[in-house]
């Protein structure tokens, strides 16, 4: 069956009002980068003629702001799922005008296919090759891909001639079968591959192809500072000391890292220490710092959902193929992130922490409790199932002004049952096997900015006599005094304790 060639505004006729439409990719990476503008500008026309034009979006993750953005400032977005970083999407979800599900990302396609999030009328997809039998190469982010093809009515593909079809080969593409029907992920060490190098679909759903020329979005992150290497340096010093007491093997186990400038320190602290061997990676994302790891041989294999690297970086992959096609492997999320596998290959999880409070629980997604900022992302699939979970924070923010860390979590992602070690720049707190009391004294110690110490040991002997000594009076003390006087340092729990 040939291949029906169409633009970008053609392909954005063919969405219609109340669709949900799946994207692929994971990041901006792999995600589709023309038709999303276009119908963004199909419902800007719709919107000023009177007519409502809105759609439901699955995403991977995170996507590009051509995708996110140009929907949300085009007021198109009926509701939104999963995990997002986009500032106009962000800001639409905190007003309430758009609607936003956060969910763990393994359990999207899952979900999906379940029928629990709708039908997937749609599917938007960016591919390095799609041949007139219905094979679809991905480019470099695989996300939901392989489960919204399946289930959509009409598939929309960006043949995007930026990712050379020789990638065809870096992935591998599989969709497990549902309850009562399922049986073990065959995934026993980060290279094994239980799937196909391309997805196949009814060539008659493939109702349009639009050619692209188009780089991925690039988000940038903030330079490494003192902060940052500090808790690089420190993560580094706890896996050596782990090693060292034989509670990690001497050959070391599979990493995930995150995705930011924290994440990025704690790579190169890594790949510096002399006493850690050369590791394999299992992760979402894989960054720059991975690549420039496996070119050092540093990072032997990397497998992930993405590769969300500089556009320098990935033309350095795919000029030397040759190189890196035996070394890096591209999944569905509901792979790269399987609880499953997690648990089976040992997998050190280090994720990032917004808030903490001084009992281990972990507040990865709401500033003050109640305005979004991302999304829980991947790091419940890891942290839950991994072998040794860290969660990572700068001890402040703001200058100061506010500390990371608070009596209780003003929204909660990962319970203490599912934080083993956090650690920021002033050290490691270790809270495995540890009452809350226990905790408290040891995050307090270790990993509390010096300014915030002394409030905090006070919060603690405020506490009523119980298994967890919280104050409910006072709890929230610092997040009221940030909002008051903008600084919680200037916290005075006689304000707050009532007589």
């Amino acid at each position: 069956m040939a291949l029906k060639f169409i633009t970008a505004d053609e392909a954005a006729a063919l969405v219609q009002h109340n669709d949900n439409v799946g994207f692929s990719g994971f990041t901006p990476a792999g995600c589709p980068k023309v038709v999303p503008g276009a119908i963004a500008r199909r419902a800007e026309a719709e919107h000023a003629a009177g007519r409502p034009f809105k759609i439901g979006m699955f995403t991977g993750a995170s996507t590009g702001d051509r995708l996110d953005g140009a929907l949300a400032r085009a007021e198109a977005v009926k509701f939104r799922t999963p995990y997002q970083s986009n500032k106009d999407m962000r800001a639409g979800i905190n007003a309430a005008s758009n609607p936003y599900f956060d969910m763990h990302l393994s359990m999207v396609a899952q979900e999906l296919r379940y029928g629990f999030l709708g039908k997937v009328n749609v599917a938007i997809v960016e591919a390095a090759d799609v041949t007139e039998d219905g094979e679809i190469v991905p480019t470099c982010g695989v996300g939901i891909l392989p489960t919204i093809c399946r289930l959509a009515d009409k598939i929309i593909v960006e043949l995007n001639d930026k990712h050379p079809k020789e990638i065809r080969g870096m992935h591998d593409l599989a969709e497990p079968l549902d309850p009562p029907h399922r049986r073990d992920i065959a995934i026993y060490s980060p290279s094994d591959r239980v799937g196909d190098t391309c997805i196949k679909v009814d060539p008659a759903k493939i109702v349009g192809v639009v050619r692209t020329s188009e780089p991925n979005d690039e988000g940038g992150f903030a330079p490494l500072d003192e902060v940052t290497q500090a808790i690089g340096n420190n993560v580094a010093q706890f896996l050596v000391s782990e090693m060292e007491a034989g509670r990690l093997p001497k050959e070391f186990l599979p990493l995930q890292s995150g995705v930011g400038n924290v994440a990025n320190a704690v790579l190169g602290a890594l790949g510096d220490n002399e006493k850690i061997p050369a590791f394999n990676v299992y992760t979402e994302v894989i960054q720059d710092a991975v690549i420039a790891l496996m070119k050092k041989g540093r990072v032997k294999f990397a497998s992930g959902c993405s590769l969300s690297v500089s556009r320098p970086v990935i033309q350095d992959i795919y000029a030397n193929l040759d190189f890196f096609k035996d070394k890096l492997l591209l999944r569905p999320q509901e792979y790269s992130n399987n609880p499953e596998i997690v648990r089976r290959l040992g997998i050190i999880t280090i994720n990032t922490a917004l808030e903490a409070d001084i009992f281990g629980n972990i507040n990865s997604t709401h500033v003050n409790g109640t305005r979004m900022m991302n999304g829980i992302g991947g790091s419940g699939d890891f942290a839950r199932n991994g072998y040794l979970s860290i969660f990572t924070t700068p001890s402040t923010a703001k200058d100061g002004k506010i500390s990371a860390f608070v009596p209780m979590v003003s929204h909660l992602d990962h319970s203490e049952h599912s934080v083993k070690i956090i650690i920021t720049e002033y050290g490691i707190a270790d809270l495995r096997g540890k009452s809350p009391r226990q905790r408290a004294e040891e995050i307090i110690e270790k990993c509390v900015h010096p300014d915030y110490k002394p409030l905090l040991r006070e919060y603690l002997e405020l506490g009523v006599k119980g298994q967890t000594p919280q104050d409910l009076e006072c709890c929230f003390a610092f997040h009221q005094e940030i909002a008051a006087s903008g600084d919680m340092r200037n916290v005075d729990w006689k304000k707050y304790k009532k007589q």
